[in-house]
């Protein structure tokens, strides 16, 4: 007959499955918490838009911030007034939560979910931003009257949504972003990107580039010394266009090219912004420069790489 184990020995034997299956959880719990902290380190938003009031937030990825502002300049460059900024971003804040992702219904990709079946380009094209935000605007401004119509009839009108009222539950949103995003309103916009190592420095050549790319190549004057590309720091001038001049909006173009650099401080691992009298700095936002004793310079945004 087999043996039949004491009373004593089975309740060792369930004590020592109890202590096992504790120490099993205990150890699982830990890494939960730790995954969890990490987790939500690591994806929390790290953007904030803030009205003048305080009482209204937006708060984003740093991704998503830096296609925020692309689509800005985009339109401003155009020409398009902040109405159609609002627009473009409320349209992508809905196709595709301000991501530019390669998929989507049918054939459909990008910030706008363009088809490229449909016209719109190639998909190559298509995720590039300021392509897809030109096409955008593009179609936009053959919307008559679109500035006056309600935000979600001008956007279906480009887009031909099958869901053309989902629109107008982001104009709230994307209208506080073009606030920010064109410079009407100073210091509403803060990132704070991840910490950087030391063997990660940014390249202000590739600032240029973004700027021009984006701007067009009349945002920067012409390179006038050979070093200028090693400099750390990139000055771009006030107002950086004839049509601001013209229209007397230095201050607000100011402040578009300096939160178009703070959006896009981590891809461009930018440490620095400064404007008139704000410093923006990576891990501490934006603070008045007191350390001037002269009037604040409004004639450049200053734009400095991580080092």
């Amino acid at each position: 007959m087999p043996r039949t184990a004491s009373p004593a020995r089975r309740r060792r034997s369930r004590l020592l499955r109890y202590a096992a299956g504790f120490t099993v959880l205990a150890a699982l719990g830990g890494y939960l918490a730790v995954q969890y902290d990490s987790s939500t380190t690591e994806s929390a938003p790290r953007c904030v838009v803030r009205a003048a009031d305080g009482d209204h937030t937006y708060e984003m990825s740093l991704h998503q911030a830096a296609n925020a502002a692309t689509i800005s300049a985009v339109g401003t460059t155009r020409g398009m007034p902040e109405r159609a900024v609002t627009i473009a971003i409320a349209t992508a804040i809905q196709e595709s939560t301000l991501r530019n992702i390669d998929y989507g219904d049918r054939d459909s990709v990008g910030l706008f979910q363009q088809r490229p079946s449909q016209g719109w380009g190639t998909v190559a094209e298509i995720m590039d931003p300021v392509y897809s935000a030109g096409e955008f605007y593009d179609h936009l401004a053959e919307v008559p009257g679109y500035s006056r119509l309600p935000l979600t009839v001008a956007a279906q009108r480009v887009q031909r949504s099958g869901f053309p009222q989902a629109y107008a539950k982001h104009e709230p949103d994307a209208a506080l972003l073009a606030a920010a995003l064109t410079g009407r309103e100073p210091a509403s916009l803060n990132c704070t990107p991840p910490k950087r190592t030391a063997d990660s420095p940014g390249d202000a050549a590739q600032v240029r580039a973004e700027l021009i790319r984006t701007f067009g190549k009349d945002v920067l004057p012409a390179t006038k010394a050979a070093g200028a590309s090693a400099a750390a720091t990139v000055s771009v001038p006030v107002p950086a266009s004839a049509r601001a001049k013209a229209e007397d909006r230095a201050p607000q173009r100011g402040w578009e090219l300096a939160h178009w650099a703070v959006a896009h401080s981590d891809d461009l691992l930018i440490e620095r912004v400064s404007y008139a009298d704000r410093v923006w700095e990576a891990g501490s936002g934006w603070r008045t420069d007191r350390t001037k004793d002269k009037e604040p310079d409004t004639t450049a945004v200053g734009i400095r790489v991580a080092q």
